[in-house]
């Protein structure tokens, strides 16, 4: 583990952001976003905020796969399981996700519905291909990094003639979500930090037109202390030069033009949709992947007309406004009363993933100290 090590010790930590102080100007601020929520975490976790100067602002963005998923598509999976008898698999976090009317698919399952929480697509094809009998559905979601996964068990079901397994898909796109933001208020963000994973997939090449266009700087980065503070440096000097160009920090796992077999599985398997709802910005044009008419057969939408409506939000719960990075987890009125991660009343509390997550379980700590725990 000496790499990994190697991007959080402490004394490198504390010297970035020494270089991080004596390059900011005093005069303006740095409003930049980190657009993951694994990004979020680190930066909660290792006390990074507290290294920075005070006119450098690190604002929450809607990066995290399960806080964006809107209550309509939850609502659509629950009528599914309570009126059919099939065998609904997905990630952990999705299983506590409130939606319409404090319902969750825990709740569906308490009350009988087979729900099942797996680590992958392939667990649930698996199943699929263990008992013909019986009918799968896996929901699918996330952003880039999880979606040639399951692209790959479509193409596998398709090989295989499992017509007793389905994807219900969720996927979303990080560009796209970039855009909307930037359209809807490119004068609160300055700069973002662009997710590593995803690039991975994607490559840097898709953030330049946005650079372009709107005059804001991307750094694409690692969720490591170490990453985050160098590529807060990098955003920094892009804006004090007055440049908007899409940078690579993690260059030792993104390229310019991504992974193109997973590109090609997506591109075999998926479609875009015309808009998508997000949970917190709306409907996003263009900003989501539906399966293609060729695997219908493998479509679950189309197989049990599945129709997602917008759902109610709890009113007490600001979680869309802390996606769009209007606020912060401690301006909520029940964060960390009403809700909390036994009780959570939003998403941004039941994912790994979420911004009121990191500053539940973190925030406690102090943080200017925590980016040394990994050191004796």
């Amino acid at each position: 583990m000496k790499y990994v090590d190697d991007f959080r010790r402490g004394p490198v930590a504390r010297a970035l952001a020494q270089r991080i102080r004596a390059e900011v100007r005093a005069d303006r601020r740095y409003r930049l976003m980190e657009f993951c929520g694994g990004h979020t975490h680190a930066i909660a976790r290792y006390g990074l905020t507290a290294l920075l100067p005070d006119n450098i602002e690190l604002i929450h963005g809607p990066g995290c796969p399960v806080c964006v998923l809107p209550v309509g598509r939850i609502d659509s999976a629950i009528h599914l399981i309570k009126e059919r008898p099939v065998t609904l698999c997905t990630y952990g976090d999705v299983l506590r996700v409130p939606a319409s009317g404090g319902q969750s698919l825990y709740h569906a399952r308490a009350a009988g519905a087979d729900v099942r929480m797996v680590y992958s697509s392939a667990d649930a094809l698996e199943l699929a291909r263990r008992e013909p009998a019986r009918e799968v559905v896996f929901f699918g979601l996330g952003f880039e990094t999880t979606t040639p996964p399951t692209a790959v068990a479509l193409l596998a079901a398709r090989a295989q003639g499992l017509r007793n397994f389905s994807v219900y898909c969720n996927h979303v796109l990080t560009p796209p979500a970039m855009i909307h933001l930037l359209r809807d208020g490119s004068d609160r963000i300055d700069g973002f930090l662009g997710p590593s994973h995803v690039s991975t997939v994607i490559g840097a090449a898709p953030y330049r037109p946005i650079a372009a266009q709107y005059r804001k700087p991307i750094v694409v980065t690692g969720f490591e202390p170490i990453d985050v503070l160098q590529a807060v440096r990098m955003l920094v000097r892009q804006i004090n030069e007055d440049r908007a160009e899409v940078e690579n920090q993690f260059t030792r796992a993104v390229t310019e033009q991504g992974n193109l077999r997973a590109q090609a599985c997506m591109a075999q398997t998926l479609q875009l949709r015309d808009t998508f709802e997000w949970r917190g910005l709306g409907q996003v044009p263009h900003s989501a992947l539906a399966i293609r008419p060729e695997f219908a057969d493998w479509d679950a939408e189309r197989r049990y007309a599945l129709r997602a409506e917008s759902g109610a939000e709890v009113k007490a719960c600001i979680c869309g406004d802390i996606l769009r990075g209007l606020n912060k987890p401690s301006d909520c009125k029940v964060f960390g009363k009403a809700c909390t991660p036994a009780t959570p009343l939003g998403a941004c509390m039941v994912s790994s993933e979420g911004a009121c997550a990191a500053y539940y379980h973190y925030g406690r700590f102090n943080l200017e100290t925590a980016v040394d725990r990994s050191q004796p």
